[in-house]
């Protein structure tokens, strides 16, 4: 009795100290398109859906390499977005970008995510967004409680911001005209902005946020 006792807390003790990689199932980036005062800047979004045998918070560093250029970039767990999505857990980041506005390079990138416990995993995948937009940057204006919007993009959504800047809802547009009031907008709104997405090409753009009140 005592040999099953000592032998049931060894296997016990074994399986808590036992170490398992993290898992990438899929990864994507997006190409995201905002206003600055030199123009159009290019920033990118990049996600991947993860697993860890000890939960999501036992993950630690995420890193994404383009090894034909040798760039890098390391987002640490302090810093990442995470969105879940149908049970789903996405973590990333959506302010990727390259020094003084270069381009970045298209073609095969490779996703390392590593845990706590110094356990990693890595997968490759493609970027093939365009190098320009097929569409023209979208615009979005307010007058007398009027909101206007012209965009090319097959899909338009409200961004929706509190006092402090936070994003508070996000609302799909059916038309490109309306009044503020009929989008039913919680008392905490002050500002919104417009995002425009082709989910085809995995490209976005942001116009800056406009005040509703």
């Amino acid at each position: 009795m005592k040999f099953l006792t000592l032998s049931a807390l060894l296997l016990l003790l074994f399986s808590s100290c036992s170490r398992s990689e993290p898992r990438i199932n899929h990864g994507f980036m997006e190409l995201v398109y905002y206003a600055s005062r030199d123009g159009i800047e290019e920033r990118f979004s990049f996600f991947i859906l993860a697993e860890d045998d000890d939960g999501i918070e036992n993950l630690s560093e995420l890193y994404l390499f383009h090894d034909r250029e040798g760039l890098r970039w390391q987002i640490n767990a302090d810093d990442w977005v995470s969105h879940v999505e149908n049970g789903n857990t996405w973590i990333g980041s959506r302010s990727i970008a390259m020094t003084a506005n270069a381009v970045l390079p298209r073609g095969l990138y490779r996703a390392v995510l590593v845990n706590k416990g110094g356990e990693r995993t890595e997968r490759n995948f493609t970027f093939d967004s365009p190098v320009r937009s097929p569409y023209p940057f979208p615009s979005l204006s307010i007058s007398d409680n009027i909101y206007r919007i012209e965009s090319q993009y097959p899909l338009n959504y409200f961004v929706i911001y509190d006092q402090q800047g936070r994003a508070i809802d996000t609302i799909p547009l059916q038309s490109n005209e309306g009044r503020i009031q009929d989008l039913r907008l919680s008392g905490n709104a002050r500002n919104l902005s417009l995002w425009s997405s082709d989910p085809n090409y995995l490209i976005s753009a942001f116009t800056d946020a406009v005040s509703i009140r």
